[in-house]
């Protein structure tokens, strides 16, 4: 379910570019939360094929983002915002109603600290696996991997999963009783998991069930990495 004020108009948003890549982990957070705002119309999507490596060219990351990563919102000014959270923020601001980075300064605290946590110890660390621990996007664009370091990370991933598997027993989401920026983060980390074959611990209940219960919210199922993750099994 999307939440902004009454009278908000999105089609009142200049129309905004995202590049992105459709079935990455970290763009599809940015996806998320644009159809948890209702904002999907106001977006023109452009592909950047990071097996590729379009992500590392010198153009791109001369005119879009220094960083070279995905994804990068392009406002109708030429401003270029990179980093989800960043992305997030923006386009939670849009409707004057924050529903995803909290509304009161102790919302805002805690929902940043829990999602830059799903970072550190869950979505970065697979990152971190996929790159050094696995073929990841190729040789052509994985120039140095060190793969004790991903193994590492890996078992980093593990760990956060427990962690945030606890985090769930005692409340219905990441950062307390609402949905938020941080529980994409997490959705993210998992989907990172899924699609490098790392599976959550059988343990984990409340962290499998939770996740159940988000891939049941239209913004999550309905991202184009489940039907890519889907056709992996058929």
């Amino acid at each position: 379910m999307t939440s902004h004020t009454v009278d908000f108009d999105a089609t009142q948003v200049p129309m905004m570019k995202i590049h992105d890549f459709p079935t990455g982990p970290y763009p599809t957070r940015v996806r998320i939360a644009l159809a948890e705002k209702g904002l999907q119309s106001r977006v023109q999507f452009v592909m950047v094929d990071l097996y590729k490596g379009e992500h590392k060219k010198p153009e791109f990351m001369g005119d879009k983002n220094y960083s070279g990563t995905l994804p990068v919102l392009e406002l109708d000014d030429g401003t270029c915002i990179a980093e989800c959270t960043a992305i997030t923020e923006y386009l939670d601001a849009l409707d004057g109603a924050p529903t995803l980075t909290g509304s009161t300064p102790r919302e805002k605290g805690v929902i940043h600290m829990m999602s830059k946590r799903a970072e550190l110890e869950l979505l970065d660390a697979v990152s971190v696996y996929f790159h050094h621990g696995t073929p990841g996007l190729g040789p052509n664009v994985e120039t140095y991997q060190n793969p004790e370091w991903g193994f590492r990370q890996r078992d980093k991933a593990l760990r956060g999963m427990r962690y945030f598997d606890a985090v769930l027993k005692a409340q219905p989401y990441v950062a307390g009783e609402a949905f938020s920026m941080a529980d994409i983060t997490v959705i993210g980390g998992l989907i990172f998991a899924a699609l490098v074959k790392l599976p959550v611990p059988a343990e984990c209940e409340a962290l499998q069930a939770w996740y159940a219960r988000m891939l049941e919210r239209e913004s999550v199922g309905s991202q184009p990495v489940f039907a890519a993750l889907a056709g992996r099994h058929d």
